[in-house]
């Protein structure tokens, strides 16, 4: 049996060390990993889960609900794929929190969904500082123009907490810092007050020192994940 929740511990206990004033969230990425291994994370003390693909989290998280009731209750779990428009209605009930609003179009059907569903649901809009192609989100000069009018885009259910980013598909960690310090800036300088997501396993300990409130971490907690399954 993996000891999933004594690594998940030891990155919170070493975050909790280098910023004792703050602690930042970490999220567990399930994504193409089996239920067994959800179950046995949650039962070693996990209780923020991240995933990409909808119709997997619903399956697997539905089932975790079926044989512990009050996982509904104390589990969270993030949606850190792209919204999209054709499934978005799926994300209530099951996700607290969408991490991938990458358009103000998809921000307005959230916005009309979750006063449909009446369910509580928190988003982050998705940023694509690298302006990459491949990418999904918003770019900073976008974000920044619309200073005055973000604040409206929320109502009772949908409650808009921040921004996320990503570092460049390169990887390259010089330029991650670049890109997670613009996005610091954007949050610092014209959004104080809003909570950022950022870093995933490559790269979590520099989200976490430039002020990251959530971080992605997959790989190092449950090993890598299968490609075979990314078309989910």
């Amino acid at each position: 049996m993996s000891d999933y929740g004594s690594t998940y511990l030891s990155i919170q206990n070493s975050l909790k060390d280098l910023y004792p004033n703050r602690s930042p969230v970490v999220i567990a990425v399930s994504k193409t990993k089996p239920y067994e291994v959800v179950k046995e994370a949650y039962l070693q003390g996990i209780r923020e889960f991240g995933e990409n693909y909808i119709p997997e989290a619903i399956t697997k998280f539905t089932k975790l609900r079926e044989e512990f009731p009050e996982s509904a209750t104390s589990v969270k779990l993030h949606h850190i794929g792209p919204v999209q428009s054709g499934t978005l209605r799926k994300l209530f009930g099951i996700f607290s929190h969408t991490h991938g609003v990458g358009s103000i179009s998809s921000l307005k059907e959230l916005l009309k969904r979750a006063e449909k569903e009446k369910t509580l649901i928190h988003y982050f809009l998705q940023t694509n500082l690298t302006e990459e192609n491949t990418k999904h989100g918003m770019g900073f000069e976008t974000l920044r123009t619309m200073k005055e009018t973000l604040a409206s885009y929320q109502n009772e259910f949908c409650i808009w907490e921040g921004f996320m980013g990503m570092g460049p598909s390169s990887g390259n960690l010089s330029e991650t810092r670049e890109v997670f310090s613009l996005l610091a800036e954007l949050r610092d300088t014209y959004f104080p007050g809003k909570k950022l997501s950022m870093g995933m396993s490559g790269d979590y300990e520099i989200a976490a020192e430039l002020g990251s409130d959530y971080l992605r971490v997959g790989s190092k907690i449950f090993g890598e994940r299968d490609y075979a399954k990314e078309s989910i």
